[in-house]
């Protein structure tokens, strides 16, 4: 059985989150999972796919995420791969947001040369209670100006687990032959 490798980057911890939900539906369906954080992730070798995720900050994706899969790009490219991109912008439903937050991921594509076999974008979370005094300033008069939640009292989380869940499955059932996992395996978290 191969496994698959969960690679994740993350600012706030809710991208880790997200990762590990990856890592847990697909170890429901009997597949062995290997979690890292950008940095300390291995080369690709052994593994029959990969799933990254990292999350949109400042106009882009952590460093440590486009290193790992600029370095390993080779490996990459034999491999079915799959891309969670994690952003509140998403919450917005607005033209010119979305049409932004495809080009910082096109962006980010083109400059580490990868080009992942299926794309997911998935909503964030506001962990205002965890943020600086400035950053939960800062992350308000956004979040205000979109018609967010502005409540810094407490943290919003935006993620929808059975879109990520059915998202994460899909990717699975398609590669389930190279995984030796049979695709009607399914359990509900």
């Amino acid at each position: 059985m191969s496994r698959i490798l969960v690679v994740y980057g993350t600012t706030d911890g809710h991208t880790s989150k997200i990762a590990t939900f990856v890592a847990t539906t697909l170890r429901s369906r009997g597949v062995v999972v290997d979690l890292f954080e950008a940095s300390q992730a291995p080369a690709p070798g052994g593994y029959g796919a990969i799933v990254v995720a990292a999350s949109v900050h400042a106009g882009g994706y952590q460093r440590s995420v486009a290193k790992w899969i600029t370095d390993m790009r080779p490996a990459l490219a034999e491999l079915p791969t799959a891309f969670i991109s994690v952003c509140l912008g998403v919450l917005q439903h607005q033209a010119a947001v979305d049409a932004e937050l495809a080009s910082i991921r096109q962006r980010f594509l083109t400059q580490t040369g990868w080009q992942p076999e299926r794309t997911k974008i998935v909503a964030g979370a506001l962990p205002y209670t965890h943020y600086g005094w400035l950053k939960r300033y800062v992350m308000r008069r956004i979040v205000r100006k979109a018609g967010g939640d502005t409540d810094t009292s407490r943290d919003f989380e935006y993620t929808d687990w059975d879109d990520l869940r059915t998202f994460v499955n899909e990717f699975a059932d398609a590669h389930a032959a190279r995984l030796a996992v049979p695709a009607v395996q399914r359990i509900q978290l």
